[in-house]
């Protein structure tokens, strides 16, 4: 029998009848669905951190009791006046696969997360160096195809967008997936490579990354407005903002915080890895203040104390339009921030990239240091001078010469390859005028710094002429970061924006 003849016989009334059945029911099935809802943080293929109590929530029919299941736990839950519900659960050691499931009491209705497993959880966040992805960095073919065999790397992609005010959940995402060629191609670079040289070391823990960065950014767009507010040094940045037209922008004070952080403030996580600054070269001396206040704010806001931060310090760059020594003040601000804040990591970068290029190819490199620094830091397994290079300790004046010393200097102090000799180094005697100078490593973990020009010097300089590329290095490599001795003032005093 044909179809056509199927339908002949039978009367249109009955038709009408069995479809409007068969919608209405896939209508209910819709809405039934829709009934419980979690946060868009929970999908399948997430990691959870580790031992950790770990908020679960959504939305629900107001009034309605849930259970949560977790790795064989249970918990409850009930859903308040506008819909609202959360619970904790307990997340235990590194491990997985796990489900997740939530349940309305007296009801078939189950929402579920598959695939989840446990283990550490890092946020990438910055503007475009963190931002660029995976296809443009070195060697992306290799990258991309290799990236199949790290399976319990897991992938988070928070939507690039602003919002005026502190958002309760996240617009657009992209949701948890598995590391793969298909998902890692469009990702953070630096986030994917720290994973992969950290998982290196501890193979037994899963690492889940949540992408949140901005190209083009600036430090006051990714910090709370309280926490602006409470700083009067800020006042005339936000004054002017607050009197401009352009209210949606990624560089408007908190709009980024807003729309991107704010939303997974109460989703533990084991550290943040940065990748940023560009945008505030030129405000170097309000950068002093910036950056530790967007650190404080969100340790603050994730109520996590101590949350672990390593970042990387801008690579050199000619940035012509910002003022002379704007990028030397970003990097003394970026130093003092590693010397000053407790639990923060700088990796230096003075020996990656170009001039020319803001946006270094090479993010294998930054990658590796800012994973070094959090096996040394967070984890305990590296030790802090194979992590960090050489860092500016005191001077002492030796007559016609200077005398540096520096920490992290492992056992010894060497010359890059870059150039035969030791070079980076100015000194100024009192009329405050540098002129460069001749350096030589004493006693493994110190360095003498003369200049014929300059009988008595008060004052020493390293890294601060970008015409050379510095070479003073530690044993095992890395870079020691740009310097001065000095607290002459800076130009960038009083720039507010």
């Amino acid at each position: 029998m044909s179809p056509v003849r199927f339908f002949s016989t039978v009367p249109l009334r009955s038709l009408l009848l069995v479809f409007a059945v068969v919608a209405a029911s896939f209508s209910t099935a819709k809405t039934v669905m829709a009934d419980i809802t979690l946060s868009k943080l929970f999908s399948d293929h997430m990691v959870l951190q580790r031992q950790s109590s770990l908020p679960v929530w959504g939305t629900a029919t107001p009034g309605v009791n849930l259970t949560i299941t977790f790795a064989e736990n249970k918990y409850t839950a009930t859903a308040d006046a506008k819909g609202r519900w959360s619970t904790s659960i307990v997340t235990g050691e590194a491990g997985g696969p796990f489900e997740l499931q939530v349940n309305e009491d007296g009801s078939e209705l189950t929402v579920g997360v598959a695939n989840i497993l446990v283990g550490d959880v890092w946020i990438c966040g910055g503007q475009s160096n963190m931002a660029w992805p995976v296809s443009k960095a070195l060697n992306p073919e290799t990258e991309i195809e290799h990236s199949r065999n790290f399976p319990k790397i897991r992938l988070f992609s928070i939507e690039r967008t602003t919002s005026p005010k502190p958002l309760d959940a996240f617009g657009v995402v992209k949701p948890w997936a598995v590391c793969g060629p298909d998902s890692v191609a469009d990702f953070s670079a630096v986030g994917y490579f720290f994973a992969k040289r950290i998982r290196k070391d501890i193979e037994d823990v899963p690492i889940g990354l949540i992408n949140a960065s901005m190209p083009g950014s600036t430090c006051e767009a990714w910090i709370s407005r309280p926490a602006l507010d409470s700083v009067e040094e800020f006042a005339p940045l936000l004054k002017h903002w607050d009197e401009s037209q352009e209210v949606t922008g990624p560089s408007h004070p908190a709009n980024l915080y807003n729309a991107m952080v704010a939303p997974m403030t109460r989703f533990p996580v084991k550290g943040v890895i940065w990748y940023g600054g560009e945008a505030n070269v030129g405000r170097g001396h309000q950068y002093r203040s910036l950056f530790p206040a967007l650190i404080a704010d969100w340790r603050k806001n994730f109520g996590q104390p101590n949350l672990p931060f390593v970042f990387a310090q801008l690579a050199p760059f000619q940035y012509l339009d910002r003022g002379e020594f704007a990028l030397q003040e970003a990097w003394e601000t970026q130093l003092k921030t590693a010397l000053d804040v407790p639990a923060v990591s700088m990796a230096v970068l003075l020996d990656v990239g170009k001039m020319d290029d803001i946006q270094p190819r090479n993010k294998q490199s930054v990658a590796q240091r800012l994973a070094k620094l959090a096996l040394a830091d967070v984890y305990g397994i590296e030790s802090a001078s194979a992590a960090r290079g050489p860092m500016f300790q005191s001077i002492s004046n030796q007559g016609s010469k200077i005398r540096v010393a520096f920490s992290q200097t492992g056992n010894q102090l060497r010359i890059g390859e870059t150039n035969p000799e030791l070079i980076g180094f100015e000194i100024c005697g009192q009329d405050k005028v540098f002129h460069p100078a001749s350096a030589t490593i004493v006693e493994d973990i110190a360095v003498e710094v003369s200049s014929p020009k300059v009988d008595q010097p008060i004052a020493v300089r390293f890294g601060w002429n970008l015409e050379v590329t510095p070479n003073l290095v530690n044993e095992s490599g890395l870079p020691a970061s740009p310097f001065r001795s000095d607290d002459f003032p800076i130009a960038s005093e009083g720039k507010h924006f």
